[in-house]
């Protein structure tokens, strides 16, 4: 069975979230979809009954659970919520995904079906395109500190050759690949994998939690980039447009950096050595 984590700030629900939940509910090892809203109930009360009260009468409770959280617990810690959930009843994978994500129930069962038969690997993300049928690189190398600032703060020209291969490009990309780092945006996760791997680290607020737990899940099973499936992501990318979003990525690379190793990180050197 399969249980399905979706964290939410300030939802697009009649564009995004209602349509969305209503394709997961046709998966067919669906258990349960957590909404886990971040936004903070004082400021939206009478949208959150508003918002409960429609999702309970078009889709009902039993395998769709909304929490309002409180206040802005971050990403990962938000979604620590439901893994945990996942391995108390022992549900044998978990997906974490976004709410822009569009994706076709027949493939997430075909995804279920395939990690079932592979207790080998550890997660997986299929390939993703941005709504104009582009591909997004969001499988990865790990990051160097160069990087990461040089992507965002230097010439393209001077990261260009970098940039192609933290991103792959220098790789068959139509085969599956085993890397150390997938994107939030999609991270369909061996239940026990991620127990093992201590869940998503609760340090960051956001940004980097997803190349901290890929890589430590990488440690003992593979983690890949599997492109026989596609997803459609209408990715934001808030840090590029907005100041604060950009200080929050900054202050979040620099703790990943603090955990991991600026110039020395021995286990970067080896996962990289695709």
């Amino acid at each position: 069975m399969l249980n399905i984590s979706i964290v939410l700030y300030h939802p697009k629900w009649e564009q995004e979230v209602i349509p969305l939940v209503r394709e997961l509910l046709r998966v067919k090892n669906l258990r349960k979809i957590y909404l886990l809203d971040n936004t903070a109930p004082e400021y939206r009360k009478a949208e959150i009954a508003q918002q409960k009260e429609t999702l309970a009468r078009q889709f009902g409770t039993d395998r769709l659970r909304y929490m309002a959280m409180g206040e802005n617990l971050g990403y990962g810690r938000a979604h620590n919520v439901a893994l945990r959930e996942s391995a108390y009843y022992k549900t044998e994978l978990h997906l974490v995904m976004n709410s822009d994500i569009r994706v076709k129930a027949e493939d997430i069962d075909a995804m279920h079906e395939w990690m079932l038969v592979h207790p080998e690997v550890g997660q997986l993300m299929p390939k993703v395109l941005n709504p104009d049928g582009t591909q997004q690189y969001l499988a990865k190398r790990l990051p160097a500190p160069i990087d990461v600032f040089g992507r965002r703060f230097l010439p393209a020209w001077m990261v260009a050759r970098r940039n192609r291969r933290y991103e792959l490009r220098d790789l068959d990309l139509s085969r599956p690949v085993n890397t150390p780092y997938l994107s939030g945006c999609f991270m369909l996760l061996r239940t026990k994998a991620a127990v093992e791997a201590g869940l998503f680290d609760e340090r960051y607020f956001m940004y980097p939690e997803d190349i901290d737990l890929t890589r430590t899940i990488h440690r003992n099973y593979l983690t890949l980039y599997y492109p026989e499936w596609t997803i459609v992501h209408d990715h934001a990318r808030s840090s590029y447009k907005d100041k604060h979003m950009l200080r929050i990525h900054i202050q979040n690379m620099c703790l990943y950096f603090n955990k991991w190793g600026w110039l020395f990180d021995r286990e970067r050197h080896t996962f990289n050595n695709l």
